[in-house]
């Protein structure tokens, strides 16, 4: 099999995935997380998790600013409980995920113990938790469907940033990966919760326009068939209507040739 026909053989399976998804909704989380530093001589602290049901919307939070309250903790004594009040984040998390192992955790870019799953799991072993993963066939990363599907041009890097501002998709409370610690440092603890709420949100509506085919990007099929022209064929097996008017123009071909034949 050439590259273009493995290309557009993952970009179909990628498709299939990210519709069965929205065949059953109810059992799928948008999950996102938000983090310490990672320039650091240790593993980043986590400062808020959001996770948001795809069918109906609702959505969890798991913040050093609940627990925080929960515990009755004042402002100025936060940085002395930090390890206890992380502890139980991670442990209502953890406990969230026991609850619902067979569900569909849908993300965006969170696949190694550097920024993922794993990451946040070795920070509740390194506060004496035991975590409980959910397995790696039902963790979907949809930063990579969306690059599969429509290539690795398909959008500028940042890709989440600059898919919401090609969309249209409001960033109202969206703080930039990279500006988050900045406010972990400086205790704006909701404005994390915030921005963890904005982006789940956010990446479940930018799923249901990719599964709808209305999702806007810079580059898509063109792409493709202008380096693989011989993806072509392909192209007119997936759709139907590019297929019968094939069909037609080699019908008349044929009538044509049969006229000229006879006269």
């Amino acid at each position: 099999m050439g590259k273009a026909l493995e290309i557009l053989k993952k970009k179909r399976e990628d498709k299939h995935a990210l519709s069965g998804l929205f065949k059953n909704p109810e059992n799928v989380f948008v999950v996102h997380y938000a983090c310490e530093s990672f320039a650091q001589n240790q593993s980043p602290r986590i400062t808020a998790i959001a996770v948001r049901n795809l069918a109906n919307g609702q959505t969890k939070t798991f913040s050093f600013y609940l627990i925080a309250d929960k515990m009755q903790i004042a402002l100025n004594q936060l940085e002395q409980h930090y390890n206890v009040i992380e502890k139980e984040l991670l442990s209502e998390f953890f406990e969230f995920v026991r609850l619902h192992q067979k569900h569909k955790w849908l993300h965006w870019n969170m696949r190694d113990a550097n920024y993922g799953f794993d990451a946040i799991g070795h920070r509740f072993e390194v506060l004496g938790g035991t975590p409980i993963l959910p397995h790696e066939s039902n963790i979907i990363d949809l930063s990579r469907i969306l690059i599969s599907i429509y290539g690795v041009g398909y959008i500028e890097h940042p890709r989440l940033e600059n898919i919401i501002k090609l969309n249209d998709i409001t960033n109202k409370d969206f703080i930039c990966g990279n500006e988050e610690p900045e406010a972990f440092r400086r205790k704006k603890f909701h404005r994390i919760d915030l921005s963890v709420l904005r982006k789940v949100d956010v990446l479940a509506g930018l799923a249901e326009r990719a599964n709808n085919s209305s999702l806007k990007t810079k580059r898509y099929y063109r792409e493709m068939y202008l380096v693989y022209p011989e993806a072509l064929v392909e192209f007119a097996k997936e759709h139907p209507l590019v297929s019968v008017i094939i069909g037609i123009v080699a019908f008349v071909g044929s009538i044509c040739s049969i006229y000229a034949v006879w006269k």
